[in-house]
């Protein structure tokens, strides 16, 4: 989520203006891989700047300990080593002596082994990390962008971070490509492969993969682009950046997160950009420049829209519009001009928030995979934030119309192995059997509950609700559901549950929710199964793999 009363920061002169008089500083020879950075939350943040022979390089704020350290950060200086490195400091100057440089960052060593680190959940090495970006395959690679502040656990000095991954499930952690310079921090956006080199920075035969991004500091939000010709490793600013600013026109500083696409019918980029109260559509035939075209309003940041079949019956198709809380609309998209046919509709609720789906996705593959983040704590970790499981988006024809669905992708079946399986169990019988997995960090559980004498019916950890269906009321954990049988007596829930999160999936991905796993110190349930004589039609149990191992 965007906090905007953060003062912004600049590079280069701007940023040494700003430094106070009894700023301090320390030259290093860099030898070594990384910087270590020692932080504590019991200290104010306070303005850095780094200078590399005397020409700086970047400015961030940071709380670094004067004393004893929460925790540690690094900053990965390979690509400067044998150059000499000044920062200097606004702050206490006794956190610039425990400043150290080593090959191994502080850490290390216990790296996705840490207490409350999800085991199957992608987590930032350290930092706070929140947006999906660029969400693109290429070259074999999925790519996944993120919101990231790599000086501390909460949000701060927006970078672009980077994953990469073969199956969407292993990842493995690259340094961040986008940083803030004198047009402000990196906000949210998307990135595309231009195949043709419409924009001219690569060519045909290497085409570059291109990121849209908000560029944002306290006198207003623009949007620029930059470009990569190694398979988004390092990434190089467009010179005339801002590329869009709508700021002036719209009266507003929101005006941010943009999505691009080719769309081929026009020949044409299109980009949809939050912008105020809705989203707006621009068109560029080489990514530079934009036309203003339209604009739909009811939509808060984090713009999507994209083609889906119906029924996976590809001449019938319907375009999905949604925004950061997951709300969407359905309807028709002439390359300008989106038009709401249905909706607003959810599909997911809890802590999900500000999804952005797949750019790129092979045609013989055809899915619309999506990311979001999922606004999870993980207390005591040098990391916050965590992006919930890939899912696969489809439309289906339901009782009350054209909806969206949601599942997690096939890929994640290789991580779960069925451990138990029972059938035709009263509640009593079933808490009875999941106690052997009271201890389990880890678990999926796939259930079908059915009602009898209940109108109330749930399923606990340890006190915390994971299912609570009133039948009467038609809501599921208080959000207003109805099942495809209006009478049913059934429910059926797809539990994955890591070390701090729970996600559900009701009725093969009908509505979705994810939550923080919060069990109660004090309760001694564990998995407890409720509601006046229910039936219990199955439960299957699998163990879980770590993605990390």
């Amino acid at each position: 989520m965007k906090t905007w009363n953060q003062t912004i920061l600049f590079l280069g002169l701007y940023a040494l203006c700003n430094l106070s008089a009894s700023a301090e500083d320390i030259t290093i020879k860099l030898s070594k891989k990384y910087l270590n950075f020692p932080i504590s939350h019991q200290t104010d943040r306070k303005q850095m700047t780094f200078s590399v022979d005397g020409h700086p390089d970047l400015t961030v704020n940071i709380r670094l300990a004067p004393g004893k350290a929460d925790y540690w950060v690094f900053k990965d200086v390979s690509n400067l080593k044998g150059e000499t490195l000044t920062i200097t400091y606004n702050g206490d100057a006794a956190g610039l002596k425990q400043i150290y440089q080593s090959d191994k960052f502080a850490g290390q060593d216990s790296l996705y082994h840490e207490k409350n680190r999800p085991q199957f959940h992608f987590t930032t090495r350290r930092g706070w990390i929140n947006d999906p970006n660029g969400l693109i395959y290429y070259n074999g690679e999925y790519h996944l962008f993120y919101q990231h502040n790599p000086y501390e656990r909460e949000w701060e000095n927006m970078h672009w971070g980077h994953a990469v991954s073969k199956d969407l499930i292993h990842w493995e952690e690259l340094n961040d490509v986008l940083c803030p310079d004198e047009l402000g921090t990196i906000f949210s956006g998307s990135a595309v492969i231009d195949y043709e080199n419409t924009s001219g920075f690569g060519s045909k035969k290497n085409p570059p993969m291109v990121a849209a991004f908000t560029y944002a500091r306290a006198d207003g939000q623009t949007q620029g682009i930059a470009y990569s010709l190694d398979n988004g490793r390092t990434f190089t600013k467009y010179a005339l950046n801002p590329v869009i600013n709508s700021t002036k026109k719209w009266k507003t500083n929101d005006t941010r997160d943009p999505k691009v696409f080719w769309y081929k019918p026009n020949g044409e980029w299109v980009m949809v950009l939050n912008e105020r109260d809705g989203h707006s559509i621009y068109t560029s035939t080489n990514l530079k420049e934009w036309t203003y075209r339209s604009h739909v309003t009811g939509f808060w940041e984090c713009p999507e829209l994209f083609e889906l079949p119906v029924d996976d019956d590809p001449n019938h198709t319907k375009w999905v519009m949604y925004g950061a809380s997951g709300t969407y609309m359905l309807g028709t998209f002439d390359g300008h001009t989106f038009t709401p046919e249905a909706g607003k509709y959810y599909y997911t609720t809890g802590s999900i928030y500000a999804a952005q789906t797949y750019n790129n996705i092979p045609a013989s593959d055809g899915r619309r995979i999506q990311i979001g983040w999922g606004r999870i704590a993980h207390p005591g970790m040098p990391f916050n934030g965590m992006y919930l499981l890939p899912t696969e988006l489809k439309l289906k024809t339901t009782k009350d119309g054209i909806r969206l669905t949601s599942q997690p992708i096939k890929e994640t079946e290789q991580l779960f192995h069925l451990a138990k399986r029972w059938n035709n169990l009263t509640s009593d019988e079933a808490n009875q059997k999941m106690k052997e997995f009271y201890d389990a960090d880890c678990l999926r559980i796939k259930t079908t509950i059915k009602l009898s004498h209940a109108t109330d019916a749930g399923f606990n950890l340890f006190g915390q609700r994971m299912i609570g269906y009133d039948m009467n009321g038609n809501t599921i954990n208080g959000v207003f559901y109805s099942p495809q049988d209006p009478t049913s007596m059934e429910i059926s829930a797809d539990i994955y549950i890591d070390r701090t999160s729970i996600e559900v999936f009701i009725d093969g991905g009908l509505y979705s929710y994810s939550m923080e796993r919060r069990p109660d110190p004090n309760n001694q349930e564990g998995f407890w199964f409720w509601g006046n004589r229910i039936e219990i039609k199955n439960i299957e149990v699998y163990t879980v793999d770590s993605i990390w191992k």
